[in-house]
């Protein structure tokens, strides 16, 4: 058994929790919350052109991603077995929850709150950063991410990849992430 294999073998069940409570807040931290800080102080500027209506959009850029952030973090740990981190990536492949509408919903959670505070806040620099977020989770995805996927879930991934989009959401959900949503629930 090669030496990775070994070690996700070897790997307790409580790791998965530990690593993703570990984890996930530094990369909220930094990422979503200090970069923005960062950039803007946190410091409320006029709305832009005066459109006070920008704040709530702002608002709610923000607060809608939490719930299924969380649910991302709970389903790499329930479903997958592992964590968000490429270093202790999960051993199942999951497609459960909002990962029947896209295969990428964390990606598309963080760089909402980010855009939300630009808005929020009135921060151009704020707004060039989530861009700037946007293009490296986009990278990420495709140069790293995605073969990885392949080379570990093979056709069980390719196929996912057919029924579920990359960036934009589904407006139904994949009935193939349904089926194993439902099997996850019932612990199986």
């Amino acid at each position: 058994m090669p030496g990775n294999a070994r070690r996700e073998a070897e790997r307790p069940p409580w790791f998965a929790v530990i690593g993703t409570i570990t984890l996930a807040p530094l990369f909220a931290g930094s990422v979503i919350v200090l970069g923005p800080y960062l950039l803007s102080g946190w410091k409320l500027d006029a709305p832009f052109f005066g459109w006070a209506p920008s704040r709530w959009i702002g608002g709610a850029l923000v607060i809608v991603p939490i719930p299924p952030l969380l649910d991302f973090l709970v389903r790499f740990v329930r479903e997958g077995h592992g964590t968000p981190a490429p270093f202790a990536p999960p051993r199942r492949l999951v497609v459960g929850g909002a990962f029947r509408y896209v295969r990428n919903p964390a990606y598309l959670c963080a760089v909402s709150i980010i855009l939300g505070q630009g808005l929020f806040l009135t921060s151009t620099s704020v707004l060039v950063y989530a861009a700037v977020v946007a293009l490296a989770f986009h990278l990420f995805v495709v140069l790293y991410e995605e073969p990885t996927l392949r080379e570990t879930f093979g056709t069980e991934y390719m196929a996912y990849c057919r029924e579920v989009p990359r960036w934009i959401p589904r407006l139904t959900p994949a009935i193939r992430g349904h089926a194993q949503d439902q099997g996850a629930r019932q612990g199986r």
